[in-house]
């Protein structure tokens, strides 16, 4: 006589299928935003039906991916927040811990442009966003940053930068493991001088315990 599964056992494996189905999901719909849900289901090895138990529709399975890389996000830019910390060093912390969770952020905004629409996407990120113009603020006022363009301006196209740089490193065409020369970039973009952005991207990262990618 064969034992039948007990709630455990259920419990258990459908935790496992809905962990696999989001993971798979958000693999295939970062590469492909229009990816049928009927091929999400074949790649993470589950049955339609268990795959319709967990997400009754497309709307369903991407308000779960785009809760959980919200949450990831969020949770990434808190984490990296140093209180008194000067601009230069706030807004390397911040491209790195957006490079930390690069996959998230990607799948986060993919999503948002292709199926929630640019407001809704812009509400999730607004508390990241916001303290990253307050950070330009600053820096503008103290000579960091350069003026060039006004702070809320500026932030958009860093970030811009910042998730061009994240695809480019997932792509494979270029890679950047630590987020260095991430971090370098977009402080030199920001107006900071070469040799400055890489000294504050290199100590930061030795500071929060990382390995730099190459020599001083």
């Amino acid at each position: 006589m064969t034992d039948t599964p007990g709630p455990t056992t259920r419990r258990r494996d459908a935790r496992s299928n809905r962990g696999r189905i989001l993971a798979t999901a958000r693999q295939k719909l970062r590469d492909d935003p229009d990816a049928s849900l009927d091929s999400i289901a074949v790649a993470a090895g589950v049955a339609r039906r268990t795959f319709y138990g967990h997400f009754s529709s497309r709307q369903a399975l991407i308000a779960d991916l785009t809760l959980e890389a919200a949450q990831t996000v969020h949770q990434a830019f808190a984490a990296s927040r140093i209180p008194d910390a000067d601009p230069l060093e706030a807004m390397a912390r911040m491209v790195l811990a957006a490079w930390a969770v690069g996959d998230q952020y990607r799948i986060l905004v993919s999503l948002g442009r292709h199926h929630l629409g640019q407001e809704t996407i812009r509400t999730t990120l607004a508390a990241a966003r916001e303290e990253a113009i307050a950070t330009l603020r600053r820096g503008q006022r103290e000579g960091v940053f350069a003026h060039h363009l006004p702070a809320q301006v500026l932030a958009q196209a860093l970030e811009a930068l910042t998730l061009a740089l994240a695809e480019e490193h997932s792509g494979s065409t270029w890679t950047d493991p630590t987020g260095e020369a991430a971090a370098t970039a977009v402080l030199v973009a920001a107006g900071v001088a070469p040799p400055v952005a890489a000294i504050c991207a290199r100590n930061v990262l030795h500071e929060s315990g990382q390995q730099p990618s190459g020599p001083a």
